[in-house]
């Protein structure tokens, strides 16, 4: 789901833009002029890629899972 929200807090001098493209996928970025903010949008729309996932990260987090589920202290040294 497409979606942007540009924000400028008080006493700031730059906005703040999150742009979350078709994948889900979360882009922040700061800029001086809301323009230069709804570019970017359009830019990560553009340019849209699917980042593939870390597998060997998702593999510990399981062997962890499987550690806690089975009652032993998961030690990752």
């Amino acid at each position: 789901m497409r979606n942007y929200n540009i924000t400028k807090y008080k006493g700031n001098t730059h906005y703040s833009v999150n742009v979350t493209d078709s994948y889900g996928q979360k882009h922040t970025s700061f800029f001086v002029t809301k323009q230069e903010c709804s570019k970017y949008a359009y830019e990560v729309w553009a340019n849209e890629v699917k980042q593939e996932e870390d597998l060997l990260s998702k593999a510990i987090t399981n062997c962890i899972k499987l550690d806690i589920n089975r009652g032993v202290e998961p030690k990752l040294d």
